[in-house]
C-alpha cells in the first residue's frame, strides 16, 4: 500500500517571522508561510513539486516516515498521488511506459503524458495504469 501523506516540521523563523516548513523524507521540500495556515498550505506544493521532481528525474519516491511528535501530516494532491503510486508501482515491477501502454492497450505516448507533471492526467486514465500493474487506488478522507 503506497500512502502521500508526509510528516512536516513546522519551525519558527524568529529573524524574520512566520514558520519555516521540512520534510524529513523529502530535503529538498521546503517552504515557508506567515502563520502556521500558511505555511501549512505552502506545504503541499512543496511537497507536490518534490514528487513530481522525483518522478521527472527517476528517482526514488519514498514511503513516509512515522511522524515524530510535534510534525503535522501533509497530503499530497489526489492527481500527484496517483501519478506517484503508478510510478513506484512501474519501478517495482521494472516495467518500462512502452510495456506499460501495451497492458493498458493505449499508444506510448499516453503513457509518457501519463507522469508528466505539467500533463492534466485524468483519474480514470491513472486507474487503469494502477489496474495494469495490479494495483487499485482507495481514497481515504480524514
Amino acid at each position: 500500500m503506497f500512502r502521500f501523506t508526509y510528516s512536516a516540521k513546522l519551525t519558527a523563523d524568529r529573524k524574520d517571522g512566520g514558520y519555516v516548513v521540512t520534510f524529513r523524507d523529502l530535503p529538498e521540500a521546503i517552504t515557508q508561510g506567515e502563520s502556521i495556515e500558511e505555511a501549512l498550505s505552502e506545504a503541499e506544493g512543496a511537497l507536490q513539486a518534490a514528487i513530481e521532481g522525483r518522478i521527472e528525474d527517476g528517482m526514488d519516491v519514498p514511503a513516509p516516515s512515522q511522524p515524530k511528535r510535534g510534525e503535522r501530516p501533509v497530503a499530497t494532491p489526489v492527481t500527484t498521488a496517483l501519478k506517484a503510486a503508478v510510478y513506484i508501482a512501474m519501478r517495482e515491477q521494472s516495467l518500462s511506459k512502452s510495456e506499460l501502454a501495451r497492458r493498458m492497450n493505449v499508444d506510448e505516448k499516453e503513457t509518457r503524458r501519463m507522469l508528466d507533471p505539467k500533463y492534466p492526467t485524468k483519474v480514470p486514465t491513472l486507474e487503469r495504469a494502477l489496474a495494469a500493474l495490479g494495483r487499485r487506488a482507495e481514497i481515504q478522507v480524514s
